[in-house]
């Protein structure tokens, strides 16, 4: 293995080993409540209509590792993505998103530092008893020191339509998404849109399997294409485990992605 990419390695397994004191233990406040189970997000592109339990903090915890080979030399990325989500109703709730810290290696350049974060407010509405559509909006603001050159640079605000729908034993979410970027280059578009369509299964009573089709597409550079497959392992029902492994469809995404993560129910919040 690459110096490079053993380094980045090194630096993800560092950020999940950091997170296991928070994944699988719950502050007191949630000592007298049975926990309500897990809603995951992650490691999709897309997000779900649901949200998690009301009055519950969620978190979301993992580690992403990048690697590319579209410029004939290898370039990787690793980072510690995180999310806290707190619903207020079983249709109204808010999370907050981000990088807990990433490191990235291209043409022999090696960067390390935090990554931007993030704020989306979410509404959901019911459709029926097997399905609902969603709405988030997002702004993801730049905390990235601009030396590191990790982030935007401006603050980007997102709109995310979502409808899931459960059917035949399979649960689907399609996401549609459109993000206004606050820093590009002078002959692209500010606007990109993302298309996300994710299916998963329960292989058994703790396990479950996904696949997720993405892509992205913005005026003025080539449009991205990747295919996501996932596992996920239910230890408790407030705490889920998954891995996978991104593969791309196209030159113009990443050759390969591999995470690891957890989504745990932390504590009731009133």
């Amino acid at each position: 293995m690459p110096g490079t990419v053993r380094y980045a390695v090194d630096r993800a397994a560092r950020a999940l080993i950091a997170a296991i004191p928070l994944v699988v233990s719950r502050p007191a406040i949630a000592d007298d409540d049975e926990p309500p189970a897990a809603t995951p997000y992650r490691p999709t592109v897309s997000t779900p209509a649901a949200l998690s339990a009301p009055h519950w903090l969620e978190g979301e915890f993992g580690g992403l590792l990048i690697l590319d080979r579209s410029s004939g030399e290898l370039s990787h990325r690793a980072s510690a993505p995180y999310a806290l989500k707190y619903a207020f109703t079983d249709d109204w709730g808010i999370r907050i998103i981000g990088e807990g810290i990433v490191h990235a290696s291209d043409d022999g350049q090696r960067q390390t530092g935090f990554g931007d974060t993030g704020l989306v407010a979410k509404r959901r509405f019911a459709a029926d008893e097997a399905s609902a559509f969603g709405l988030e909006l997002g702004a993801l603001f730049p905390t990235t020191r601009p030396a590191l050159h990790l982030g935007s640079g401006k603050t980007d605000y997102s709109v995310n339509g979502i409808y899931s729908v459960d059917a035949l034993g399979w649960h689907a979410d399609l996401n549609v998404i459109g993000t206004r970027l606050g820093a590009t280059e002078q002959a692209l578009s500010r606007w990109q849109g993302t298309g996300a369509l994710a299916l998963s299964h329960p292989l058994s009573e703790q396990w479950s399997a996904g696949g997720e089709f993405s892509g992205t597409r913005q005026h003025g550079t080539a449009s991205t294409a990747q295919f996501l497959g996932s596992l996920a392992f239910a230890a408790r029902r407030d705490l889920v485990f998954d891995f996978g492994a991104i593969r791309r469809l196209n030159r113009a995404t990443p050759t390969w992605q591999a995470f690891a993560g957890a989504t745990v129910v932390i504590g009731r919040v009133d």
